[in-house]
C-alpha cells in the first residue's frame, strides 16, 4: 500500500478500479478498498451492473477495470504462484468485488489469497494484513478487523489508509474516541478525500451536522476525479436527506450522477429524495434501475418498503423475498448479520428471530445502529424496558437520527410514557419528516393522537 493510493473510490466503501502490473497494482489495490470507510458504509461501484460470479460475457473486462485487474492477476499468478504481493492485491480486489457486486462468495476467495500471501511473507506483509482487516470488516467481524489493522500499522505506521481501516473498526466496535483519534492521525498523514470523509462521519455521529457537511464539502473540493465526486455527492445527499432537506439531497444526487451516470448508490439517493418530495413514480423507476444493476440488500429492502408504502404489496413481497435470499447468501459466506436483517425481521418477518439476530449483531458490532436494532426487535416482542435501555444507547452519542427517535418514541408509548413519546416523535419529525415511507406517516399519526389526548 502506498501513500499515493486513490481517493475514496467509486462507491460504497467506494468502489475503486484500476489495471496495472502486479507490482504497481498493490498501490491501487490496497488504497482502493482501504480508502473507503466502513463507518461510512460500503457501496456498489458505478461501472458494472452484473454479478461478477455469474456467467459474465467476455467483453466485460474491457469495460470493468476491477474485473480486468482480477483477470490479469490470476494470469500472472499462474506463472508466478509465489508472488506474495500479487496474492495480496488479488485478495483486496476480491473483497472489493464482493462489495461492488453484492456477492459475498468472493470473501472466501479473498481469505485464501491473503492467507497464501501471509504464508509466503509473514513479517512485513502489511498489504495482506490490511487486506485481512478489510475482509473481516466486510464480514462484520470487527474485533478481528481491529487486530489485523493494528498488525498492519505496526509494520507501516505512516500509511494513512491503514488508519482509516483502524478507524472503521473502532467505530463499528463503539469505541468512538479511539476512532476519532485514528481519523485525526489519518488526516495528519494525508489530508484528502478519504480522511476528510471519515472526519465528516465522526462529526455526524456526535450530531454536528454543520461540521460534517463542511468536511464532506472539503472532500468534494479535493476530489481527484469522477469517483471521488460520486463519493462526496452521495454523502452530501445523505446528509441533506437525513436532516430533512430532500431538495438539497436531490440536487446533490443529480450532481453526482452527472459525474458518474451509472452510479447505483446515487440512483438510490435520488430515489429517496424523490419519494420524500412526493415523486413516487420517479423514485420507483430510479430505485428499480439501481437494484437491477447491483442488488445491494439495503436498496432491495428500500424498494420493497417504497412499494409497500404505495399499496403495491405484491411487488413489495417480491423484493422482501430477494432480501431474505441475499441474507441467507451472506450468512452462508461467513458474514454476521446485524441491524438491517434484525430490523427487517422485526418489521416484516419473524419477530423472535429479529431479537436473535440483533443480539448476535450487537456482540460483533456494538455500534449505535446495533443498539437501535436490538431496541426495536425487543419492542416488537413486548420487552420494552430492556428496549428503552438499548434505545438510550443508540442515542447516547448525540447522533441526529429520526429513525432512532421514532423507535424510542414507540417504546416510550408502550411503557405508558406519553410525554416522553411526544418528545421523541417531535424530535424525529423535526430532524426528518420523511425519514421512512412506511414509518414516517405512522410517526405523524402517533404524534397527532398523543397531542390530542393531552389537550
Amino acid at each position: 500500500m502506498s501513500e499515493h493510493d486513490p481517493q475514496p473510490p467509486t462507491f460504497r466503501r467506494p468502489a475503486h478500479q484500476r489495471l496495472l502490473p502486479a507490482a504497481v497494482a498493490i498501490v491501487l489495490g490496497v488504497g482502493l478498498f482501504l480508502a473507503g470507510g466502513l463507518g461510512l458504509a460500503p457501496w456498489p461501484a458505478s461501472s458494472t451492473g452484473h454479478n461478477a460470479s455469474s456467467s459474465a460475457d467476455a467483453g466485460r473486462t474491457a469495460a470493468d477495470p476491477l474485473t480486468a485487474q482480477i483477470t490479469g492477476l490470476q494470469a500472472h499468478l499462474r506463472h508466478k504462484p509465489d508472488d506474495a504481493t500479487a496474492l495480496a492485491t488479488l485478495g483486496l480486489d476480491y473483497v472489493q468485488q464482493a462489495k461492488t457486486t453484492a456477492d459475498p462468495t468472493y470473501y472466501p476467495k479473498a481469505e485464501a489469497a491473503f492467507q497464501r500471501s501471509l504464508t509466503l511473507e509473514k513479517t512485513d506483509n502489511f498489504t495482506a494484513m490490511g487486506g485481512m482487516a478489510a475482509l473481516e470488516a466486510g464480514r462484520h467481524h470487527f474485533n478481528q478487523a481491529l487486530d489485523w489493522a493494528r498488525r498492519a500499522i505496526a509494520v507501516n505506521p505512516y500509511n494513512s489508509s491503514l488508519y482509516g481501516t483502524l478507524a472503521d473498526a473502532y467505530t463499528q466496535l463503539g469505541r468512538y474516541t479511539e476512532a476519532a483519534d485514528a481519523v485525526q492521525r489519518m488526516v495528519d498523514l494525508r489530508p484528502g478525500a478519504p480522511s476528510l470523509s471519515r472526519a465528516s462521519y465522526v462529526a455526524e455521529l456526535r450530531g454536528d451536522t454543520a461540521t460534517a457537511r463542511t468536511d464532506m464539502q472539503r472532500a468534494l473540493n479535493d476530489a481527484a476525479g469522477p469517483a471521488d465526486q460520486e463519493f462526496a455527492h452521495y454523502y452530501l445527499s445523505e446528509l441533506a436527506f437525513n436532516n430533512g432537506d430532500p431538495t438539497t439531497g436531490l440536487r446533490e444526487a443529480e450532481a453526482g450522477l452527472r459525474a458518474a451516470p451509472a452510479s447505483t448508490s446515487l440512483l438510490q439517493a435520488k430515489a429517496r429524495a424523490e419519494a420524500a418530495l412526493g415523486r413516487g413514480t420517479a423514485a420507483i423507476a430510479d430505485l428499480t434501475r439501481a437494484v437491477q444493476r447491483v442488488p445491494q440488500p439495503e436498496h432491495v429492502l428500500q424498494l420493497g418498503e417504497l412499494y409497500q408504502s404505495l399499496g403495491r404489496t405484491r411487488e413489495a413481497d417480491q423484493q422482501y423475498e430477494v432480501f431474505r435470499a441475499e441474507q441467507r447468501l451472506f450468512a452462508n459466506n461467513g458474514v454476521t448479520l446485524d441491524s438491517d436483517a434484525a430490523l427487517f425481521e422485526a418489521d416484516h418477518g419473524n419477530r423472535a428471530r429479529a431479537v436473535t439476530i440483533a443480539r448476535q449483531g450487537l456482540n460483533s458490532r456494538p455500534f449505535i445502529d446495533s443498539h437501535d436494532a436490538l431496541a426495536w426487535a425487543l419492542h416488537a416482542n413486548g420487552q420494552d424496558s430492556e428496549a428503552l435501555t438499548e434505545s438510550d444507547q443508540a442515542l447516547a452519542q448525540g447522533t441526529r437520527s429520526a429513525l432512532f427517535h421514532y423507535h424510542r418514541a414507540m417504546i416510550q408509548r408502550s411503557l405508558g410514557n406519553p410525554a416522553a413519546a411526544r418528545t421523541d416523535l417531535t424530535a424525529a419529525l423535526a430532524i426528518n419528516p420523511h425519514f421512512s415511507p412506511l414509518q414516517a406517516p405512522l410517526a405523524h399519526k402517533a404524534l397527532s393522537k398523543l397531542t390530542k389526548s393531552s389537550a
